[in-house]
């Protein structure tokens, strides 16, 4: 079983409820070390005296506040843990809101919260019941491992989600922060916007997480793997060239008919066979397809980009 990275109580009212924090997501990034060119030897970070080139031990460091004109303000680690708010015990709800007001831009991490005991389940299920009810979203602020986090909290299924949110003075403002932003009047004429909105609704489809990988992550894997091998890599296509606008329209009727044709061409997976599936499962690069049994096949093409089992594709993008 999992185990909670911060318990505390959710007040909201009178009512209290133990609970329990959990990651809701873990990272699958391939990892890798670092090594001196034509060498075996591993590349280490050290912590060293810029002016002496010694290694400094970590009981040493202290941390520096710059305040202008390259002066510092030293400050001790026991100056900051005086003036922190301590381990936090309580998440204490002040406000609900309409979990559709929320832009997304705020949110940070997700993570699960679940009763720290069975005795707990009611009145968890009754807010979790009642802000689904409503589409509201509890708001409020806790602190873990010395930093204060202010967050929401949602309905999720059977579940309660906990997301940390930026705080509105960490959120820059776009329109401080680009340079190229076009206005309304650039969009082009009746015709492209007609155009373009036909090709976001042929694209459009319902949101289903599991037809979505991480492709560059498996291009890096098979990298290392093909190496390891002493097979030959294969490089990937350069990015395409930017549009010109001379070439909007004609871009956007070729992309009309490439993504409404996908979707008539697409197969039913629903309906294909076990030596269908396991053709397209090998145009797919699907490993162990071999061993897999039919639904199997049907449930891997689909991860790996293939089209939707109802008979039509999914006509969306593929995140990479």
């Amino acid at each position: 079983m999992a185990r909670a990275i911060w318990t505390g109580t959710i007040s909201f009212g009178l009512v209290s409820i133990p609970v329990g924090l959990f990651s809701a997501t873990e990272d699958h990034t391939v990892g890798f070390h670092q090594f001196e060119r034509g060498t075996s030897d591993r590349v280490r970070i050290q912590r060293v005296n810029e002016r002496t080139g010694e290694e400094v031990e970590y009981s040493d460091i202290v941390k520096g506040a710059e305040v202008g004109d390259g002066e510092y303000v030293i400050v001790e680690p026991d100056e900051l843990d005086s003036i922190a708010p301590g381990r936090s015990q309580s998440l204490e709800i002040s406000d609900f809101v309409d979990l559709a007001d929320i832009d997304p831009v705020f949110f940070q991490r997700t993570y699960w919260l679940a009763p720290t005991a069975e005795a707990h389940a009611k009145p968890y299920a009754l807010l979790r019941r009642a802000m689904a009810d409503g589409g509201k979203a509890a708001v409020g602020t806790f602190v873990m491992r010395g930093k204060e986090y202010l967050a929401a909290v949602r309905s999720d299924g059977d579940v309660l989600a906990l997301h940390t949110l930026h705080f509105a003075d960490e959120v820059r403002d776009p329109t401080a922060e680009l340079d190229h932003i076009p206005s309304s009047r650039t969009s082009g004429g009746e015709k492209e916007l007609r155009m373009a909105a036909t090709l976001i609704e042929s694209m459009s489809t319902a949101w289903k997480p599991d037809q979505y990988r991480d492709t560059h992550r498996d291009r890096v894997a098979k990298l290392v793997a093909d190496k390891h091998a002493g097979r030959e890599v294969v490089t990937e296509s350069a990015a395409p060239e930017p549009t010109d606008m001379s070439d909007l329209m004609e871009a956007l009727q070729r992309s009309i008919d490439e993504a409404t044709g996908k979707r008539s061409k697409a197969p039913d997976l629903g309906s294909a066979s076990k030596k269908e599936l396991l053709a397209l499962a090998k145009e797919l690069d699907v490993a162990g397809r071999s061993s897999m049994s039919r639904d199997e096949l049907q449930e891997a093409v689909q991860e790996s980009g293939g089209q939707g089992s109802g008979g039509q594709g999914s006509g969306g993008p593929k995140a990479s």
